[in-house]
Order: structure tokens, then C-alpha cells, then sequence
């Protein structure tokens, strides 16, 4: 029998393994000088709990029929996916050193690659959720007890396919389907609230038929347990309160870093601060 202290174990290598893909993030993106590294990091802990935690993957079956799915909808944060995967053991930890050269499996937003464990062709935004509610509904009429992750932007919601997407799925009783807002409030050009009446998100999601669950996104045993409870009737929403640049602190809640690649002076100030040595 698994006791408290087992658990707890459990959640710091959680924590732990969450510092080291964060190490993994800002060193491809100084690398490579690519962008989207704060949206990558806000991000991370959501991605870590999916990976490590709750959904049911094989990365030595990739293929197999009745795993659970994932799909990061906010493909421009595909430095995080590819750092999960790596670690996951989807593929060797060095090929993350490939990150944004060209005519590799790591470019700059993810292509389906089932092999390395990329679900959808994701980063132009609004897609993700629709190819999500189809596998779950595939999933269902299979007889697969299969679950359908979507990892969605804040900034993504503005996307009008987003809500007939939202809209479609509770219609069909997709309870096997879990939309995951990375509401870190900033998106491209500005606060989100600034840009759309994004406002009040969780409401909408509930108008649309979805259970929805509000998080601290960064709690990864609060994160984990709005993951493992689930609705017997409507798909679940839930709505992930999340800071863009998490981890590192100069980087956190600053629009710049949306753009900016850490240059080589920024990446040893990020290390050190995360006490990671890869």
C-alpha cells in the first residue's frame, strides 16, 4: 500500500524533473535563439504532470491504439513538449540539440511525428481542441478507455474554432476529453485582457456544457488531482491560472520574453537559478 510519504516522494520528483525541463528549455532556446521561451515555461509544470503522471503513455509502443493522447495546442511552447518527451524516453535526450535546425523531427512548432510522440501538427493556433474532440470521440466509438488531453493558449481562445470546438464536444458527451487553458494572461502583443474580452474565462467554458475546475497551475499536486477526478456527463475544462516565464524570475510576467531568445549571459543566470546542471 502506497503511504503519504510515498506520495510525496512522488511529488518532489515531479518538482524536480519540472526544474530540469525548464534547464532544457531556456538551454535549446539560447541555443538556437528561438522565441516562445516564456510561453514554453508557463507551460511546463502542465506538461510535466500530463507526462510523469496522469496520462497512460507507452514510449516504447508510441503507437499503441488505446494509449492516452496529448496535444499541445499552443505549439509555439514546443521547446517544453520536446524536453517531456526527451525525458519521457521517447527518443535520446541529445536529439533535443537539434531543436529549430532545419529538416529535423524539432522545428519551431511541432509536426506529427507519432514515433517521437507528437500527436497533431499544432502552432497555428485554434486547431488543437477540434483534433482533440475527435480522437475522444474515436476513442469512444472504439471502445478505448482512452483520454484526449488539450493543452490550449489564453491568447488561443480569441480563435473562433476554439468554441465550436467547445461547443461540439459536451453535445457528444466527450467525458473522455480534458481541455487545459494555460491562463498565463499574456499573450503576443499585449494582456489578453487588453487584446479580447477574454473575461470571464471559466464562465464561458461552463456556458459551453464543460465542468470546469479553476488551479493554480504551477500546484503540481493540485494540478494532478483536477486531472484524476472526472465528470460522468461533460468533458472538463479546466482553467489553469499559470505565469509566463515561470521559473526563471527575471523572465516571469514580462511580454518580452515572448519574442526574446536568452543570449548566453542570460542562460547561465537561468541555470543558476534553477540549480539544474544538465
Amino acid at each position: 500500500m502506497k503511504t503519504h510519504s510515498d506520495s510525496r516522494i512522488a511529488d518532489e520528483a515531479l518538482i524536480r524533473m519540472a526544474s530540469r525541463i525548464r534547464a532544457h528549455v531556456v538551454t535549446m532556446s539560447s541555443h538556437a535563439k528561438a522565441p516562445h521561451v516564456g510561453s514554453a515555461l508557463s507551460c511546463v509544470d502542465i506538461l510535466v504532470a500530463l507526462y510523469f503522471k496522469v496520462a497512460r503513455i507507452y514510449p516504447a509502443d508510441p503507437q499503441r491504439r488505446d494509449r492516452d493522447r496529448i496535444i499541445l495546442s499552443k505549439g509555439h511552447a514546443c521547446a517544453a513538449l520536446y524536453a517531456c518527451l526527451a525525458e519521457r524516453g521517447y527518443f535520446p535526450i541529445p536529439n533535443l540539440e537539434l531543436f529549430a535546425q532545419e529538416g529535423t523531427a524539432f522545428a519551431l512548432h511541432p509536426s506529427r511525428k507519432l514515433d517521437y510522440g507528437i500527436e497533431a501538427t499544432t502552432g497555428s493556433l485554434g486547431h488543437g481542441l477540434g483534433i482533440g474532440t475527435g480522437m475522444a470521440l474515436a476513442a469512444q466509438i472504439d471502445g478505448h478507455e482512452s483520454k484526449v488531453f488539450v493543452v490550449l493558449s489564453d491568447g488561443e481562445c480569441n480563435e473562433g474554432s476554439v468554441w465550436e470546438a467547445a461547443m461540439w464536444a459536451p453535445s457528444k458527451r466527450l467525458t473522455n476529453l480534458v481541455a487545459i487553458v494555460d491562463y498565463n494572461k499574456l499573450q503576443a502583443i499585449g494582456r489578453c485582457s487588453e487584446v479580447t474580452g477574454i473575461d470571464p474565462l471559466p464562465e464561458k467554458w461552463e456556458a459551453f456544457g464543460w465542468d470546469v475546475v479553476e488551479v493554480d497551475g504551477h500546484d503540481l499536486v493540485a494540478f494532478v488531482e483536477s486531472l484524476q477526478t472526472t465528470h460522468s456527463t461533460k468533458p472538463r475544462a479546466v482553467i489553469a491560472h499559470t505565469t509566463k516565464g515561470k521559473g526563471i524570475s527575471f523572465m516571469e510576467n514580462d511580454i518580452e520574453w515572448h519574442y526574446r531568445p536568452p543570449s548566453s549571459a542570460d542562460l547561465e543566470r537561468a541555470l543558476l537559478e534553477l540549480g539544474v546542471v544538465l
